[in-house]
């Protein structure tokens, strides 16, 4: 359903996104204006109140269905900080409540996740945990004031305490980081892709130019680390897809790594996204296992042939089954496969299929991600053309990859969402006992710095927490290294001198490059 939202804000100017975003969740395309709109659907006001006599903030939001008069209402207050930035968070806040409150009687949709529109709901749950001594206390807050449904509550509870029991010094990182490493090359790009990957097939120049900057970065950046007397936690390979190349620059890279960066012995995981199953060699499962590689992902999306051919996976299913137990066979003991829920043309029969073949199979861990129609990707810019499931259908379709996990022994110890996510739900990553991604834990907690190198990595560099009335914050500052591998080729060591001064003036140091 499309809709053109006449909107009318007293009292506060600064959230234009969020009646914007909130909308979205209801409705499949808003279109919000600010000035009187004689063709939009709906009129909704949104007043404002500061009492800062009294402490408080009160919001209240009223919505005019055009067409046939219908009107919904809506007022919320709650209590501010007085120094809460002259009431702003409290403001937001207290206008995302009554907004989802109006929009929610007016359709009569019940948003899982409440009034939370950003991507990382488990690190709100850990601040919680952090200014809060009851658990209890934590999910009470989800409730009452962000309106988050019961099961999502004891999702992000359940996952917030595992990743605890996990890493338990997770908070107390600052003198380690982790590593990402960016290959952007695949056989193909799938449909529903907006990461850094290109077709790899007749780039055999672009290829070995990247590869040759991205040696120059490892060792410049491993200078950096010792000289800073930073360690390592974790090295994650991603993309792309890394094993798009061959074995024998691999393991180059490999080699650059072991000499360039400290303490590699004290790794404590090193994960290599060996994604799509037509890259997957047996000459290239013996370079990870030489150089210490504990973690694979063999990526199948799917078991229904029909939906990879349809999504621009150059693999067939059996394809997968045999790589698997390829890596299996020699030796790679912890493995980790992405499967898509809701995915063009299927439903529930499908991912039944593709739960009982992942069974036959048994990985180490599941990534279990819900359909988001990107931006970029081609999938987005062509719907039309792609038959997705409605959102009660995605809601069962998570209950049931929910029960299936919890039966075979699988526990969620990660998630995140993502904006235009299918049935605004979320993806959940999922681990034998024992066998839960620590760099997964820590990329998407922001707890540590990652430092990004290669084509379209994304350093996350953390500054020293700043208390304040809430608990504390922390500036992070993102730092993407160019997408496309020719502008990387061109550019790649002016980056990495920008790259660490900035690590310099988180660090306090005064590291230079050679």
């Amino acid at each position: 359903m499309k809709l053109k939202i006449e909107l009318e804000r007293v009292g506060f100017g600064e959230q234009a996104s969020e009646p914007f975003h909130i909308g979205k969740l209801f409705f499949e395309e808003v279109e919000t204006v600010y000035e009187p709109s004689e063709d939009a659907d709906l009129h909704l006001r949104i007043e404002v109140r500061v009492d800062e006599a009294g402490g408080h903030v009160t919001a209240q939001a009223k919505l005019t269905d055009r067409a046939d008069g219908t009107v919904c209402e809506w007022t919320h207050t709650r209590a501010a900080a007085q120094r809460d930035e002259g009431y702003k968070r409290t403001a937001k806040r207290a206008a995302n409540y009554a907004l989802l409150q109006v929009l929610g009687e007016y359709t009569g949709m019940e948003q899982p996740w409440g009034t939370l529109t950003g991507v990382r709901p488990t690190k709100l749950m850990h601040n919680l945990m952090m200014k809060n001594n009851s658990i209890e206390a934590c999910k009470q807050v989800l409730r009452d004031e962000y309106l988050v449904t019961e099961p999502k509550v004891e999702l992000l509870a359940e996952i917030a305490q595992r990743q605890l029991n996990v890493i338990p010094d997770l908070f107390r990182l600052d003198c380690e980081v982790s590593v990402y490493i960016g290959i952007p090359f695949c056989p193909t790009k799938c449909a529903y892709c907006t990461f850094p990957a290109y077709d790899i097939r007749g780039n055999t120049g672009s290829v070995d130019a990247f590869l040759e900057g991205l040696h120059v970065e490892i060792r410049e950046m491993g200078r950096w680390m010792r000289a800073a007397g930073v360690s390592i936690t974790t090295i994650y390979w991603g993309g792309g897809t890394p094993t798009s190349i061959t074995a024998e620059q691999m393991e180059s890279l490999f080699v650059t790594m072991r000499e360039a960066f400290p303490g590699m012995d004290r790794v404590r995981e090193l994960t290599v996204e060996a994604g799509r199953p037509d890259t997957i060699t047996e000459d290239k499962i013996e370079v990870m296992k030489r150089f210490g590689v504990d973690r694979i992902s063999i990526n199948p999306q799917s078991f229904t042939q029909a939906t990879l051919d349809t999504i621009g996976r150059h693999h067939t299913v059996t394809e997968t089954i045999e790589k698997f137990n390829l890596a299996r066979r020699l030796g790679m003991n912890n493995i980790n496969m992405d499967l898509i829920i809701g995915l063009p043309n299927e439903g529930i029969s499908e991912l039944e299929r593709t739960l009982e073949q992942t069974g036959k199979l048994m990985p180490e861990s599941l990534t279990v991600h819900t359909l988001s129609f990107k931006r970029a990707s081609r999938m987005t810019k062509n719907k039309d053309a792609y038959e997705v499931a409605e959102r009660d259908e995605i809601t069962e379709m998570i209950k049931l990859t929910s029960d299936w996990t919890e039966r075979r022994g699988y526990v969620p110890y990660y998630m995140y969402r993502q904006k235009n996510i299918l049935g605004n739900q979320e993806n959940v990553g999922y681990a034998l006992k024992g066998y839960e991604s620590l760099y997964n834990i820590l990329m998407m907690e922001e707890r540590q710095t990652i430092i990004g190198l290669g084509c379209g990595a994304v350093s996350k560099v953390l500054f020293p927490k700043v208390e304040h009335e809430d608990g504390y914050e922390q500036r992070i500052e993102r730092f993407p290294n160019p997408k496309e591998p020719a502008a990387y080729n061109q550019a790649y060591r002016e980056y990495i001198e920008k790259k660490i001064r900035l690590l310099d003036e988180a660090y306090g140091l005064g590291v230079a490059p050679s």
